[in-house]
């Protein structure tokens, strides 16, 4: 039995008329889903330390299984294991909500990502809409969670973070407003099916770029990663937060490059487009390359300051992509 065959079976058992068939189903896809980002998050962990350390000339993780393979499971033990202590100043509900809305908000947007022709939660025509609408929640939850922790470090580096945020976001939205006029849908689904001849990132190469660079900026990865400027804000809204909450900021982090790295598969890459291998094996393959490309990012790259992110932003990449918009739009019509 081949895989597109056993996704055929599954796809149908998502769809299925019968209630019960479907949220079966339903619940085995949110399993099989947490899973494959649980492992991807845990090895792009072990492979970002090595890679860093390896720019260093360190070793990196060595002492906890072949390679240092399980450093990361020791580490996340030690983390989930120690105290729970709670800033005096706190606001214990939402210091409590946020980081867990924020980890809802990332499994939701991976589950509403096909990861095939045959394997998706859900089909509809504003799926790609949808996704960066939930998006858009991301700078509140942050700044609530610096709010929460009541200690001005992380007060700070909330602010920071919601000021790049927004001024990053307004650029993706013109990007994301390109891809679905060229597919002529905001299908993800969809905007897979229109490259069968064409990957977007021939076509729009500067909307690729714009968008990459908002997605870093999405992901507060380096060189945007203000939240944790360790030289004067420690670690952000991370400052006050306990160890087991900390562990989950970690997952998080990598969950969000998970998704990250598929989104721009899909609008960019032909999504699970690709010869002889299963579609999902396509999606992972270039998903995992644009994640090695992100860590790359991060060893080579030092941290911007506040003021040349936010010029960055709104003076080069908004105009930046309503050129792009323009030109994709000439083409198209043409």
């Amino acid at each position: 039995m081949s895989i597109d065959s056993i996704l055929k079976y599954f796809y149908s058992g998502l769809n299925s008329p019968d209630l019960l068939t479907n949220i079966l189903f339903i619940i085995v896809y949110t399993i099989i889903i947490s899973l494959l980002v649980s492992v991807f998050a845990y090895l792009f962990g072990w492979v970002e330390r090595k890679l860093i350390a390896k720019s260093q000339y360190r070793h990196g993780p060595t002492y906890v299984g072949k390679y240092g393979i399980f450093q990361n499971l020791a580490d996340l033990i030690k983390l989930i294991t120690k105290q729970k202590v709670v800033p005096e100043n706190a606001d214990v509900l939402l210091l409590n909500i946020a980081p867990i809305l924020l980890v809802g908000i990332t499994i939701l947007v991976i589950l509403l990502i096909p990861f095939s022709s045959y394997l998706q939660a859900t089909n509809f025509g504003l799926g790609l809409l949808t996704v960066f609408v939930l998006l858009g929640f991301t700078p509140l939850l942050l700044f609530v969670a610096g709010y929460a922790s009541g200690g001005k470090f992380a007060q700070i580096g909330a602010q920071r973070s919601v000021l790049m945020l927004v001024s990053y976001e307004i650029p993706m939205i013109f990007v994301i407003a390109t891809v679905g006029f060229a597919a002529g849908s905001y299908s993800l689904s969809g905007i897979v099916n229109m490259q069968s001849n064409l990957f977007y990132a021939f076509l729009m190469p500067l909307g690729l770029v714009i968008f990459f660079i908002a997605m870093l900026a999405e992901l507060e990865r380096s060189p945007f990663d203000l939240r944790e400027a360790d030289s004067e804000l420690i670690a952000g809204w991370l400052t006050d937060i306990s160890a087991p909450y900390y562990a989950l900021a970690l997952m998080l982090d990598y969950m969000r490059m998970f998704m990250g790295s598929l989104l721009i598969v899909i609008l960019f890459f032909g999504g699970w487009s690709g010869p002889i291998l299963p579609g999902i094996v396509w999606l992972i393959l270039k998903a995992v390359i644009v994640s090695l490309f992100i860590i790359l990012i991060r060893v080579s790259l030092v941290r911007m300051r506040i003021d040349k992110i936010l010029k960055v932003g709104w003076m080069y990449l908004l105009p930046l992509a309503l050129i792009n918009l323009l030109i994709t739009f000439i083409i198209v019509i043409r």
